[in-house]
């Protein structure tokens, strides 16, 4: 079954290749909620997979759907490998393990799946405003949608048969809360057969029928924090409009109801912050590192904006095969203050995230004192030598490049929570981890960028819960003192690694890697 599954992907791969590939990898997560694609082609001359291999995300839900039925994994991470002479092997694995291929690079395994990091979201106190959604405003809305969508494609869009009583109400029961009365509405109208009915009547997004809302909202309720980006469990801003969401990267009162079919939902808020409202909608998924997005007060505001494009024209066409439209889902302001040159002398003094691209190094920090609330700081591209005016703020998630200088000014930050450190080539000693010993939160350590004097100083870290290094780096570590007990998760940051490595690595760190699956073809 997996070896028949995997074969039209293969096809599709070696198609769609370039002139003079040598090998090709695929990489996926997929899931009841859909796939995620990466990886690439290499090209003669070339050090690394460049291209963008195909996605048949059908093709890859199915041959997640076989490896399910012989494993029960919930998702699963897969790697296939193709060379030009038609000879391909499969990997896969539980996503305990899973490639950052097209993120931070590597891979990442899960060492401890019941942990979760802290998220100040969780202790905010809820909103207490009234839903703004209108249960009939919404079917009314959602009947003239469909009727202008028949209009411009030239044929109507059938619906599925209504949900019944009793499923909304089983889907409630699973889900711990109801749903908000416009969205349940909705379902009164229509209930999608499942995930792939392919009705992207949300903006390009794909609503789910009510057993896929409910399977979706059990693998994203209580997510492990991405790891491959530092702090984004812990650095979470106030969207638009200001503090309408909680600071968190998941809580179980997102009900996701749509998708874009690559790990990206809409969701309607159950809980929401002290200015916003439930049933608000969101975007959250794996392109959201800095938290959800804010889209629109209710469901029925969600189909106002798509009325509204569709009276004023604002639509694309999708290409002849989709014969659909296109439309954007509302704007969404990103929290971070991203900084191009220079850091000015003028910051806000609201302002709680600042990424610095591409300024000239060194970089003065001195400016930031002007901004006493940030709590995530990123020099990207650009490093400097003193961290001193960061001892004053209450930044949680910093990621910094030394030209010099060292983590002395850190030391007995209370509130330093996630680092990611790297150093320049020309930095003249390897940088002390010594006063990390005196960070009384710190639970995240990249040090994959950095060249360190002694590893062994990460022994010494009682709540460290994340690691990322190179596969030099953890060598080293694990053949001096082993994994801190502490992990929860860890990162191989290795753009060469393949999955058979990860497994390897995984199985070092104590992952019982035993039962992966490995099928090979040609």
């Amino acid at each position: 079954m997996v070896d028949a599954t995997v074969r039209p992907i293969v096809e599709a791969i070696v198609a769609k290749a370039p002139p003079g590939w040598t090998r090709a990898v695929l990489s996926s997560v997929a899931g009841a909620g859909g796939a995620s694609v990466a990886g690439g082609y290499a090209v003669r001359g070339a050090s690394r997979l460049s291209g963008h291999v195909p996605a048949p995300f059908t093709e890859l839900m199915r041959l997640a759907e076989a490896v399910r039925e012989l494993h029960g994994w919930r998702r699963t991470n897969l790697e296939i490998e193709c060379l030009p002479t038609g000879e391909y092997e499969l990997v896969a694995f539980a996503d305990t393990v899973t490639s950052l291929r097209g993120r931070a690079g590597g891979f990442q395994v899960v060492l401890d799946p019941g942990y979760r990091l802290p998220q100040p979201g969780f202790t905010q106190e809820e909103g207490t405003a009234a839903p703004a959604g209108d249960p009939d405003l919404a079917v009314a809305r959602f009947r003239a949608y469909l009727e202008r969508r028949a209009a411009i494609i030239g044929r109507p869009e059938p619906l599925p048969p209504p949900a019944s009583a009793a499923a909304l109400e089983e889907a409630e029961r699973r889900l711990g809360r109801p749903l908000p009365a416009d969205l349940r509405a909705l379902y009164e109208l229509a209930n999608p057969r499942g995930f792939h009915d392919d009705l992207c009547l949300f903006g390009n997004a794909v609503w789910l029928g009510l057993d896929s809302l409910v399977a979706v909202h059990e693998d994203v309720r209580e997510p492990m924090p991405p790891f491959w980006e530092l702090g984004w469990n812990w650095v979470v801003f106030d969207t638009d409009p200001p503090g309408a969401v909680r600071r968190c990267g998941g809580h179980p009162a997102w009900l996701p109801f749509a998708t874009s079919e690559d790990g990206n939902f809409l969701a309607v808020d159950m809980s929401p912050a002290p200015n916003g409202r439930p049933g608000q909608v969101i975007r959250v998924g794996r392109d959201h590192d800095d938290g959800p997005a804010y889209l629109a007060d209710s469901v029925t505001s969600l189909l106002g904006h798509y009325l509204d494009l569709l009276e004023r024209g604002a639509y694309e066409p999708e290409d002849e095969e989709e014969d659909g439209i296109y439309l954007p889902q509302p704007d969404y302001r990103l929290g971070p203050e991203k900084i191009i040159g220079e850091l000015p002398h003028d910051l806000p003094p609201g302002l709680q995230a600042v990424h610095i691209n591409d300024a000239p190094s060194p970089v003065d920090l001195t400016p930031l004192t002007a901004a006493p609330q940030v709590r995530r700081l990123n020099l990207n591209r650009c490093a400097t030598r003193d961290l001193t005016p960061v001892r004053a703020l209450p930044v949680e998630s910093l990621r910094v490049t030394l030209a010099g200088g060292d983590l002395t000014p850190l030391a007995g930050h209370h509130h330093l929570a996630a680092l990611d450190l790297g150093t320049t080539t020309d930095h003249h000693a390897p940088v002390d981890l010594a006063p990390l010993r005196s960070l009384p939160h710190l639970r995240c350590l990249d040090l994959s960028r950095a060249e360190v004097a002694d590893l062994t100083v990460l022994a010494d870290l009682p709540d460290l819960r994340y690691l990322a290094l190179t596969t030099r780096q953890w060598n080293v570590l694990l053949e001096k003192c082993g994994a801190p007990a502490t992990l929860a998760a860890a990162r191989l940051a290795d753009d060469t690694a393949t999955l058979h490595d990860a497994l390897a690595w995984a199985s070092r760190l104590g992952v019982d890697t035993g039962d992966s699956v490995r099928v090979t073809g040609g």
